[in-house]
C-alpha cells in the first residue's frame, strides 16, 4: 500500500514532470507560431482550423517526444533538491530501505509509462492525421519519391511487377501482373506501358495494354488503351512517408505489418521499427527513473547543477543510442525490434549498476 511518504514522491514527480513539459509545449508552439504567421497569412488559413487542427494536435506529439527527456530532468531536479535539503537522509535514517524508496519513483514512472504508450498509439496518430491535413492544405507540398523494381503479391496467386512507381505523379512504369493457378501455373499475364493511381475515384487505370490468356496449350492474346481495375495495393506501399506511419493506432499498425509481410512489400521494416519505438519509449521511463535516482540521491560537489549536467549528458545519450540502432536497423543489421529496444538494454545494465552503488 502507499504511505505518505509516496504521495509526498509521486506529487513532487508528477508535478515537475507536467510542468515540464508544459513549459516545454508553450515555448514550442511560440517559436512554431512566430515561424509559421506569415504562412497562415498568406494561405488564409482560418483560426479555428490554425488552433483546433494544428496546434491542439500539436501538444500531445511534442508532450510524448520529449516525455523520456524530461522524466530524467524532473526525476534528477526534485531528488538532488530532496538530497540537499536532507530530506533523503531522513527518510533513509527513519528505516526506510533504499529499495523501499525506490517505490514511489516506479509508480510515478508505470504512470508516465503508460500515458506515454497510450498517447503514442491510440491518440497522436489520429492527431498526426489531422496535423498532416493541414500542413499539407496551408503549409507544405506533399513530396514525392520513386520505387524501383517492384514486386508483390497483392492476392493469392496473383503478383505485380514495376519498374519504376513515382509517387509525385501516382504513375507506374513497365507494368506487369501474372495469375497462377493453384498449381503454379501461368494462366494470365497482363504487360502495359504504365498504370496510374487515379486519386478521385481510388483505382487504378492501366494504359496501352496486352493480355495474354493461357489454357493448357491454347494461348490468347487481347489489347487495348485503357483499362480501370481495382487492385489490392495503394501509392503509400511503394514508399516510406514518415507522417504516414505515425498516423497509424496500434490495431492499424499491426494490421499493416501483417498484410504487407505476406504481399512482401519492401518497406516494411519502417512500419516494424515504429510499432517497436512506441513500447520501447514508453518502457524507458522506468530505466531513465532508476537512473536518475541514483544519480541524484546522494550530496556530491557541484551540487544540483552538476546532477542536471549528467542527467542531461545521459538524456542525449540514450536519444543519439536511439539514431545509431535504427540506422544499424535499415542497413539491415539489426531486426526491428533488437533496433528499437537494444538503447533500453544498455541502458538497464546501466541503470542496475548505479542502483546497487546508490544502495550500499
Amino acid at each position: 500500500m502507499l504511505k505518505k511518504l509516496d504521495f509526498y514522491i509521486i506529487r513532487k514527480f508528477l508535478g515537475t514532470f507536467f510542468y515540464a513539459i508544459a513549459l516545454i509545449i508553450s515555448i514550442a508552439i511560440i517559436f512554431d507560431f512566430s515561424e509559421k504567421i506569415d504562412d497562415f497569412i498568406e494561405k488564409e488559413a482560418p483560426f479555428r482550423e490554425v488552433f483546433m487542427d494544428y496546434y491542439l494536435n500539436f501538444i500531445p506529439y511534442f508532450a510524448n517526444l520529449f516525455s523520456g527527456l524530461f522524466t530524467f530532468i524532473a526525476v534528477i531536479y526534485f531528488t538532488s533538491k530532496m538530497a540537499y535539503d536532507s530530506e533523503i537522509i531522513a527518510i533513509l535514517s527513519s528505516g526506510v530501505s533504499y529499495k523501499r524508496l525506490m517505490r514511489p519513483y516506479l509508480v510515478s514512472a508505470a504512470v508516465i509509462a503508460i500515458l506515454s504508450w497510450t498517447l503514442g498509439n491510440f491518440v497522436i496518430p489520429h492527431a498526426n492525421e489531422t496535423k498532416l491535413n493541414f500542413e499539407y492544405q496551408y503549409l507544405k507540398k506533399r513530396k514525392g519519391n520513386s520505387e524501383r523494381n517492384i514486386h508483390l503479391q497483392v492476392e493469392k496467386n496473383l503478383f505485380v511487377y514495376m519498374s519504376k512507381y513515382n509517387t509525385s505523379t501516382d504513375l507506374g512504369h513497365k507494368f506487369t501482373l501474372e495469375r497462377f493457378d493453384d498449381q503454379n501455373k501461368l494462366v494470365s499475364k497482363l504487360t502495359s506501358e504504365n498504370i496510374k493511381w487515379d486519386r478521385e475515384r481510388k483505382i487504378w487505370v492501366i494504359n496501352r495494354y496486352t493480355i495474354r490468356d493461357i489454357e493448357g496449350e491454347k494461348e490468347t492474346l487481347s489489347h487495348g488503351k485503357k483499362i480501370d481495375t481495382v487492385l489490392n495495393m495503394n501509392p503509400s506501399d511503394f514508399s516510406f512517408d514518415k507522417y504516414t506511419v505515425e498516423s497509424l493506432d496500434f490495431f492499424e499498425m499491426n494490421k499493416h505489418i501483417k498484410e504487407q509481410k505476406l504481399r512482401g512489400v519492401s518497406n516494411v521494416l519502417m512500419y516494424e521499427l515504429e510499432k517497436h519505438k512506441r513500447s520501447a519509449s514508453a518502457f524507458s521511463a522506468f530505466i531513465l527513473s532508476i537512473i536518475g535516482v541514483s544519480l541524484a540521491s546522494r550530496k556530491i560537489r557541484g551540487g544540483i547543477g552538476l546532477h542536471l549536467g549528467l542527467g542531461l549528458l545521459l538524456s542525449f545519450t540514450y536519444i543519439l543510442f536511439q539514431q545509431v540502432s535504427k540506422v544499424f536497423a535499415i542497413d539491415g543489421s539489426l531486426n526491428a525490434f533488437m533496433a528499437a529496444w537494444l538503447p533500453n538494454f544498455v541502458f538497464a545494465i546501466i541503470a542496475v549498476v548505479l542502483y546497487r552503488r546508490a544502495a550500499q
